[in-house]
């Protein structure tokens, strides 16, 4: 990590704010931008996402740092002033799907349509740290790569920009391919893309990744690193939705990390996770990220083999932030341990009526307890297992 840049580099003003989707994404924002201040020292600003610390303090006076909602362009954080992964929490891409779903798999053939600044070479240097499958631009594009992908057994098809294990369809034919495709505004699909990937049974999905904040007290930066395991839940609607993260976090980064599983049966998942992450940022200089986190899949495929690969990435807050913020909190208040289990959780349901079954545990961090006016009754919280 490079220091925080101040005085002549004063930031910019923040873009206007973009309304929230729903209360309880604004809540988890806010109350993660607390706690990342108190983490570091530093007080909540005026503007929203900004946090500062005093003049004369641990010789970071004056100084500002960011919690953005969303992953950033490249220019945008320049425009705020931030050039550094030490400036802000989340990353920083030179085009926007970078950012998405789409750079995890190639193009179907050299002629298929590719968005400027695509990376023709990074398809053969995560080859193996991704399972099998295809990105496409366009709808003759993505309907060549579904046909090939039906030859190896049932496809999954991915908006490149839906979360929490929405967006995804599964075929098994040409028929539901077509079927799929052409509920799609090709537009959508010119604009962001669409992934076609095999389709795995029995999933287990996998978290690793690793983040750097300021410390207090003008100590630097500190830096964590973290494999866990994803749960799912229903929402409200009773669809699938995602229901938290448990994860286990060292001191360190990724080296620290592999270091501690290297006989561990999570070591291929992390070792996956390693690969895509340096291939990927090798591949665009100009990304910079202070929180790099990787979905990883492990199941059975249609030939009954076991596969394990990376999904996608997040440069942002994300589900697990309120864990990793918690690990963050516990390991500064016991300097003597070098790892800690911290979750977070997701539970819906009626709040009318068992209440206990939607509280969170004594000494939890509460993101957010209520009824959202979109998602309905919602309790998120982060906690941490000694």
């Amino acid at each position: 990590m490079t220091e925080i840049r101040s005085g002549d580099d004063a930031l910019a003003a923040p873009p206007p704010e973009v309304p929230f989707e729903n209360a309880h994404d604004r809540a988890t924002w806010i109350e993660a931008t607390r706690r990342i201040a108190a983490v570091a020292g530093a007080d909540i600003s005026g503007e929203p996402g900004w946090m500062s610390w005093r003049e004369g303090d641990s010789g970071r006076g004056g100084q500002r740092y960011f919690i953005p909602r969303d992953t950033l362009l490249v220019e945008e954080a320049h425009r705020l002033g931030i050039t550094s992964d030490s400036q802000f929490f989340g990353g920083a891409v030179p085009s926007h799907f970078i950012a998405t779903k789409a750079i995890s798999h190639p193009l179907v053939s050299p002629e298929a349509r590719a968005p400027e600044g695509w990376n023709p070479a990074l398809a053969a240097l995560i080859e193996e740290a991704v399972l099998r499958g295809y990105t496409a631009f366009t709808v003759a594009d993505a309907a060549q790569a579904g046909r090939l992908m039906l030859e190896y057994g049932p496809a999954r098809l991915k908006e490149v920009e839906a979360t929490s294990g929405q967006g995804q369809t599964v075929v098994t034919s040409e028929r539901e391919l077509e079927d799929v495709l052409a509920a799609i505004d090709p537009a959508r699909i010119e604009t962001g893309g669409v992934v076609i990937e095999e389709n795995l049974e029995q999933v287990e999905t996998y978290s690793v990744g690793t983040v750097t904040l300021p410390a207090p007290g003008g100590r630097g930066f500190r830096s964590l690193a973290y494999w866990g395991t994803q749960q799912l839940t229903r929402n409200n609607q009773g669809d699938v939705a995602y229901g938290g993260s448990r994860l286990h976090v060292v001191r360190g980064g990724f080296a620290e990390l592999g270091n501690q599983l290297l006989s561990h049966d999570r070591a291929e998942a992390v070792m996956k996770a390693r690969l895509y992450d340096s291939a990927v940022f090798a591949a665009w200089p100009a990304l910079f990220a202070s929180r790099r986190n990787y979905d990883v899949a492990e199941g059975i495929d249609a030939q009954g083999r076991k596969r394990i690969g990376v999904l996608e990435q997040s440069w942002r807050i994300g589900g697990a932030t309120g864990a990793e913020i918690a690990a963050f909190e516990y390991l500064e208040a016991h300097p003597d341990r070098h790892e800690v289990t911290t979750a977070t959780v997701e539970i819906y349901g009626d709040a009318d009526g068992d209440a206990n079954a939607y509280a969170a545990p004594p000494g939890a961090a509460v993101y957010f307890s209520g009824v959202d006016p979109v998602a309905g009754p919602l309790t998120k919280y982060a906690a941490i297992f000694e």
